[in-house]
């Protein structure tokens, strides 16, 4: 495909608008250029609710979103907006997280798993040669404002599938990405409260701030063994409100701020489809270091995101927390940066991260963190807007290839 016929066009008197259907790990969602979307935040916004098919606005309880590309769950509802930096091989990516029955769209987390589809866009769209053995770029995510570093790897200018992850089956093209400099991403601060763990009534739990903020506690303090089933822990409506106390209180001790920049009130924690993400954790039962169950926060994920993995595999190497009691790992940090290896029994199989941390006089450090995803599209094509505002048509008419 070339790049310069990938626009919106009018068709039969409708705007098309050019999206890429994708898959990065366990995630699904719409991969944008830039270019093509409006600048104007209002009708950004007006945009991705037709192309995920979430209401136009307010909330309709039970939308299955039948009119647009969304599939009914957080995992499954997420859309890139990317821009092309290639003279500096550096793609710009800006996340925005829908809900199924919600008008509001959260602009303030990356995804991780998502994030490995953003190379195989821009290979596809042409911004990158399919050269050599090896692809190579920077990932910039303005949500968090974190880089990470992308590779693929190429066999005589062709991707090679040789990647299978636990969730997914098969084998497609893999992805090893590496978050630079995570600690802190959306707090500034490692241990947002100020303590390696907190009391929260009679439930003890570790904030901590790696790649996202997340609250770590003990499965057994909910009464739960922690190898229940997502679909288990999502019916069970008592152990949902303890668990949505629990990530409102803590979201407010670690101070979260909306898209605003204002603290969020309870009422934002308690509706909050994406911060605080919220895990319960257990001892590990097979070749993993620790098992866990993940919520994004509002629903259980089916595996583990791969921001939250590499979260609590911080929180592993960390003495004092609640995950450095539970895991196998038992590491001292000394002051010289060391690799660490945290493998972590999720719903879909084992996640397995790499950690570089180290101690210094002010604390514990986590200078990076690696893991490989397989990323697919899933289809590329353009979307008919058959409900688009004039506003927006006006837009995009002026995009029109």
């Amino acid at each position: 495909m070339e790049e310069k016929d990938f626009k919106p066009r009018l068709h039969n008197g409708v705007i098309e608008f050019p999206v890429h259907h994708m898959r990065g790990g366990t995630s699904v969602g719409l991969v944008l250029d830039k270019r093509n979307v409006p600048e104007s935040e209002t009708l950004q916004e007006e945009l991705l609710r037709h192309l995920m098919g979430v209401p136009l606005t307010g909330e309709q309880i039970g939308n299955k979103q039948v009119t647009g590309l969304g599939r009914g769950t957080p995992v499954t509802n997420k859309v890139f907006i990317v821009e092309n930096d290639m003279p500096q091989r550096r793609l710009v990516s800006t996340l925005a997280q829908l809900a199924a029955s919600k008008s509001t769209i959260d602009w303030s987390v990356n995804c991780g798993n998502m994030s490995s589809a953003l190379p195989l866009f821009a290979l596809d769209m042409g911004w990158l040669p399919a050269s050599g053995e090896l692809v190579e770029m920077e990932i910039y995510n303005t949500n968090t404002q974190t880089r990470m570093q992308a590779r693929m790897h190429l066999s005589q200018g062709q991707l090679i599938s040789d990647t299978q992850i636990p969730g997914v089956a098969g084998c497609f093209p893999g992805v090893d990405l590496f978050l630079n400099k995570p600690m802190g991403a959306k707090t500034g601060k490692l241990f947002p409260t100020g303590n390696v763990s907190d009391r929260f009534g009679d439930i003890e739990a570790t904030c901590i701030d790696v790649a996202v903020p997340m609250v770590i506690a003990r499965a057994t303090d909910f009464g739960k063994s922690g190898y229940e089933s997502p679909e288990q822990l999502d019916g069970d409506v008592a152990f949902k409100q303890a668990l949505r106390s629990l990530w409102v209180e803590a979201g407010q001790r670690m101070q979260l701020r909306n898209p605003k920049g204002k603290p969020m009130t309870c009422s934002e924690l308690e509706n909050s489809e994406t911060i605080p993400k919220i895990c319960i954790i257990s001892p590990a039962r097979e070749s993993g270091d620790i098992s866990t169950r993940y919520f994004t926060p509002q629903n259980a994920h089916p595996s583990l995101a791969v921001s939250g993995g590499c979260c609590l595999a911080s929180a592993c190497l960390i003495a004092g927390t609640t995950a450095y009691e539970m895991s196998k790992q038992g590491i001292v940090l000394c002051d010289t940066v060391a690799e660490f290896r945290v493998a972590i029994e999720n719903p879909a199989g084992i996640l397995d991260t790499i950690i570089q941390a180290g101690e210094t006089s002010s604390g514990a450090q986590i200078e990076a963190a690696a893991y490989r995803r397989s990323a697919q599209i899933l289809l590329r094509g353009r979307m008919p807007l058959y409900r688009a505002s004039e506003a927006l048509k006006a837009d995009l008419a002026a995009r029109v290839a």
